[in-house]
């Protein structure tokens, strides 16, 4: 017997038998990545979304987004394109969330995936039978049986806020309560955290705070967008690949040539070598040192009144803490069987060991495109629910995988030993594992044209050729 997971009602909750179906929940792009794969393969599925139209934490306006006025996509258009629905020339290298936003919205469109969305429908428990099947829990009363869940709600909807030692009299906020400069305007402000966004962010408040910080923690290897007027990704994508010790030898150099030394503006030399942590591919923080819109300040030792002491002993009086300190990979509705809320221990980042039929799309630290990512993840999901039906041995044979292979995904890097770095992949590793895995169980090989038969035909308008 299941405990309901509607204890405050009085009727109980409305109940659905769709074990031969696969739940996919959310509607940003890892959710209509995998809800595109499933449709594909044949498979019947349900689609729920929380908000009111697809676009998850791309569209700004929805309640929690971590999106800023000024945020771009830091890997180019031309590398960040779903298979089959590349993003239009019209765009620009790094388009702004807001052209991601109706790309995202075009694809759905594009591939008839709009339909099956439930929207204003939200997860509220998950729950594992006896006989490996899953209830799911809906805000509109439903109780669902499944067959598979795909969670695919996003990574940057629980916001890491760390406890900073002392009293402050200022305002201490999260990066994700900050929309646009205006609010900084002739205030004195510290970012903490140096990350792409806190990188932004900084070089956005810069122009118009009275003052402005950014407290560095570590040193970081800083990428311009642009390496000889080609974006950094597309320039990397098109040279040969070198082994690991030799890339970072010469790509070290290269950055070198290009930046000078860092230390010359108030940051630290890195601590590591290049891309064992995540690069910050900014181009404009940097501008702001130089013109002293920023200043880089160490690690906050405390807060004192209406003072922050930084580690080296300085101090400033601030108004407010911004804190640009990420997220963490939080699950609310499906935790306890996902894990450890920032690095869950998935099979090639997407399949739950322990659990049957329970995936994960986008709970992944690595340093490429993600879209890619989630085409790669999703087929690779549907082909093994797929050959449940059609192919038991094949399946079984992955599903001792899932179990049991801990393949290297590093590609020889010795990534940092930091919290966020703990689960953190290679992709080019990552791609390769995954294209070497639909190699040897022989499934569709991911390439173009395999999704144009969904592709929904264009509408003849009155007036075209």
């Amino acid at each position: 017997m299941v405990e309901s997971p509607f204890p405050e009602l009085t009727a109980p909750p409305r109940r659905v038998d769709r074990s031969d179906a696969v739940c996919v929940v959310g509607a940003g792009p890892a959710g209509l990545a995998a809800a595109r794969a499933l449709r594909r393969q044949g498979i019947d599925y349900d689609h729920v979304e929380r908000h009111s139209d697809v676009g998850g934490l791309w569209d700004i306006d929805n309640p929690g987004s971590p999106m800023y006025e000024s945020a771009h996509l830091i890997s180019s258009r031309t590398l960040s394109g779903f298979l089959d629905h590349p993003m239009p020339d019209s765009f620009p290298d790094y388009p702004s969330h807001r052209q991601i936003l109706a790309y995202l919205r075009s694809f759905a469109d594009a591939f008839g995936l709009r339909d099956a969305i439930r929207f204003g429908t939200s997860v509220t428990e998950l729950t594992q039978e006896r006989n490996g099947t899953w209830l799911v829990a809906t805000s509109d009363g439903a109780l669902t049986r499944y067959g598979a869940v795909i969670a695919a709600t996003g990574a940057q909807w629980a916001p890491n806020r760390p406890t900073l030692p002392g009293r402050f009299d200022g305002e201490i906020l999260h990066s994700v309560d900050y929309r646009s400069p205006e609010s900084m305007r002739g205030r004195r402000v510290l970012v903490v955290g140096a990350g792409n966004s806190g990188c932004d962010i900084a070089s956005d408040i810069g122009r118009v705070a009275e003052r402005t910080w950014i407290s560095v923690r570590r040193g970081y290897w800083f990428i311009p967008k642009h390496v000889f007027g080609i974006p950094s990704d597309v320039f990397a994508d098109n040279g040969p690949t070198l082994p690991m010790w030799l890339e970072q030898r010469v790509f070290g150099v290269l950055l070198r040539l290009l930046l000078g030394d860092v230390r010359r503006l108030g940051l630290p030399r890195p601590d590591h070598r290049l891309f064992e942590s995540h690069p910050i591919l900014n181009s404009e923080l940097l501008s702001r040192l130089q013109h002293g819109d920023v200043v880089a300040k160490p690690d906050v030792a405390r807060l004192d009144g209406p003072d922050v002491v930084f580690a080296d002993g300085s101090r400033e009086q601030v108004d407010v803490v911004l804190l640009a300190t990420g997220y963490r990979h939080e699950i609310p509705w499906a935790q306890r069987w996902f894990g450890d809320g920032q690095h869950p221990d998935l099979y090639l980042s997407v399949f739950s060991r322990e659990h049957r039929n329970l995936f994960g799309i986008g709970y992944v630290e690595t340093n490429s495109g993600a879209y890619p990512m989630f085409d790669a993840a999703a087929h690779l999901i549907a082909c093994y629910l797929a050959d449940q039906r059609r192919d038991p041995g094949r399946a079984a044979r992955f599903a001792d995988a899932i179990a049991h292979d801990r393949p290297d995904l590093t590609r020889g890097i010795r990534f940092v030993g930091s919290p966020r770095h703990t689960g953190y992949v290679d992709s080019i590793a990552l791609h390769r594992y995954y294209a070497r895995t639909i190699g040897q169980l022989e499934w569709p090989a991911l390439a173009e044209g395999y999704y144009a038969p969904l592709r929904v035909p264009t509408p003849v308008t009155a007036g075209s050729a």
